[in-house]
């Protein structure tokens, strides 16, 4: 069964699939690395969002371990590592305040099942409607915002580890603040850990000397690197030493204890129409921040493979369902665990797995060994997810393009960091819109000009031909070309070529023939009646093109040839 691709939830070979193909048995080498390095990138990340929420931090470690024990099973996505949701913060902090914590978990459970029921419904589609530009925009701010998260975190300031992935919270500077009292604050101990983790990251696959510890992945060697610095410091230089809130901390107790911390939701609320509004705010949230990981990973899939959005989205209702149940925080796919599950060559679903099974062993079996990670070492990875994210190539590709691709992809990336993802990715939205919305007032891309000039008399003709598609955004264009036509002009609108007409584009083409005898213009039609069937009483023949005096009704107007 683990030998084949095709297996529970199976991912179909793509075009440039992995070598040897999809097998887990196979990318076990590959993917049991990678579930090392998104271990202990989720770790952190799952307690920070939790705290962060208002939540009990054994919340965030319950949705970081049905990502990986359920969704990733479910979902066929490769590359998606699913997990507490940096981008609901707000609306979970709301909704335990409004509802209290069972009241919330019921409304999580909603929200799964309403995600059910959007991927049999097939509205996955809508991901395909991102532009590359703002997606990548999103990625490289991603990046950025990872970077200046981190910073006071690998100089030894520790006081929010995650948060939710927003510079400004509560109408002050936040993280600006904390990277400014970090600075003046430098932990010598933190800042060395950091320092040398990212150089050892940096170096781990280019040196010949490390060639022999490569079986290891580089994060792994960042994190064994700061618990032994920290040992050493602790024996050696007690004021360079980490410990509280600059170490791990994870729920302790056992088994037994952790069972007894774990929350379920109140069915009795059912009915309460707070509990089905709050339920389909977060399945809208989480769908839309899915969908947009899910359309950035692939692109960041060395093997260039297609995930299937509605079962995605029914993959991620599954989860939202069995978090909530269990007393867990709402989830999504996060680009954060996924970038870095790609970074470190994970090639099957089995990485998200395995992560997801080792955040479970790391909580009931060793949680006082996790407490000796140092945060500083954790942010000299993050650091280094967030450079990869934000290449200077990225920048650099895209402002060799036109304006049209390298503005929305700045505006993202300045949105993204100044508000919050969605926010972001809204006003990059729109940005890109506006671009396509110019660029077909301007420039229709859908309507070729040919001019002859053949004198009749004092009359000249003109041909306009319309392309194969004529959407609505062309009407402009099309109004401009016809009404600046000057007095006493033949023009042939030819319709031959074309498969689709905009219906909007069709009646301004009636309204102007039907007023261009006033201005003593003829007009000639070509190919219309095959893409809009006369009306009652009216016809398109082929005839030859008649005089302005008949083109007062344009009804009886009749086509040329």
């Amino acid at each position: 069964m683990l030998g084949k691709g095709a297996g529970l939830g199976g991912i179909p070979p793509a075009e440039g699939a992995p070598p040897g193909g999809t097998g887990y048995l196979r990318n076990l080498k590959h993917d049991l690395p990678a579930s090392v390095v998104v271990f202990l990138v989720a770790l952190p990340l799952c307690l920070g969002i939790a705290i962060a929420s208002g939540a009990p931090p054994l919340a965030g470690l319950v949705s970081g371990i049905v990502g990986g024990l359920v969704v990733a099973w479910v979902s066929g996505s490769a590359v998606a590592v699913s997990g507490p949701a940096a981008g609901l913060i707000t609306i979970v902090l709301s909704a335990i305040a409004g509802l209290g914590y069972e009241g919330f978990l019921l409304a999580v459970v909603v929200a799964g099942a309403v995600q059910i029921l959007l991927g049999l419904l097939k509205a996955g589609v809508f991901a395909y409607y991102f532009p590359s530009s703002v997606i990548k925009g999103m990625l490289a701010a991603i990046g950025v915002i990872l970077i200046l998260k981190q910073i006071p975190h690998a100089l030894g300031y520790d006081e929010d580890f995650e948060g939710d992935l927003t510079l400004y919270w509560n109408g002050d500077l936040g993280a600006w603040h904390e990277i400014s009292f970090a600075f003046e604050h430098i932990h010598l101990g933190a800042a060395i850990i950091a320092a040398l983790g990212l150089v050892v990251l940096l170096v781990w696959e280019r040196v010949d000397v490390l060639k022999g510890l490569r079986w290891m992945p580089g994060p792994l060697a960042v994190v064994l690197l700061g618990i032994g610095l920290n040992a050493i410091f602790l024996a050696v230089v007690p004021q360079w030493g980490l410990d509280g809130n600059h170490l791990v901390s994870l729920p302790s107790g056992g088994f037994v204890d952790l069972a007894s911390q774990i929350s379920f939701p109140d069915f009795s609320r059912i009915f309460e129409a707070a509990i089905w509004q709050t339920g389909f705010v977060i399945a809208a949230v989480a769908s839309i921040e899915t969908l947009l990981c899910l359309e950035a990973l692939d692109k960041l899939d060395p093997f260039k493979r297609r995930s299937p959005v509605n079962r995605e989205l029914v993959a991620q209702g599954v989860g939202n369902m069995i978090a909530g149940l269990l007393g867990g925080l709402p989830l999504t796919a996060v680009i954060v665990r996924g970038s870095a599950n790609i970074q470190s060559g994970a090639r099957t679903r089995l990485s998200a797995v395995f992560h997801g099974g080792m955040l479970l062993f790391a909580i009931v079996v060793l949680p006082t060994v996790m407490g000796w990670i140092p945060l500083a070492a954790l942010a000299a990875i993050l650091l280094h997810i967030g450079y990869k994210l934000a290449r200077v190539e990225v920048f650099r590709k895209l402002f060799g393009q036109e304006t049209g691709q390298w503005a929305p992809f700045v505006t993202t990336i300045v949105a993204v960091v100044a508000t919050d993802l969605l926010t972001g990715v809204g006003i990059g939205m729109g940005v890109a819109v506006f671009f396509i919305l110019r660029a077909n007032l301007q420039v229709p891309y859908f309507i070729h000009h040919s001019e002859s000039h053949k004198e009749e008399g004092h009359r000249r003709r003109i041909s306009i031909e319309l392309s194969e598609n004529v959407s609505f955004l062309n009407k402009a264009s099309v109004s401009k070309v016809l009404h600046e036509l000057p007095a006493g002009t033949v023009v042939k609108v030819d319709a031959s070529s074309s498969h689709y007409i905009h219906a909007d584009v069709l009646e301004l083409i009636e309204e102007f023939a039907a007023t261009a005898a006033a201005r003593s213009v003829e007009v000639e039609l070509i190919g219309l009646a095959k893409l809009a069937p006369p009306k009652e009483g009216t016809h398109e023949t082929t005839s030859t093109p008649v005089g302005s005096g008949a083109l007062r009704h344009y009804p009886a107007v009749r086509g040329a040839r």
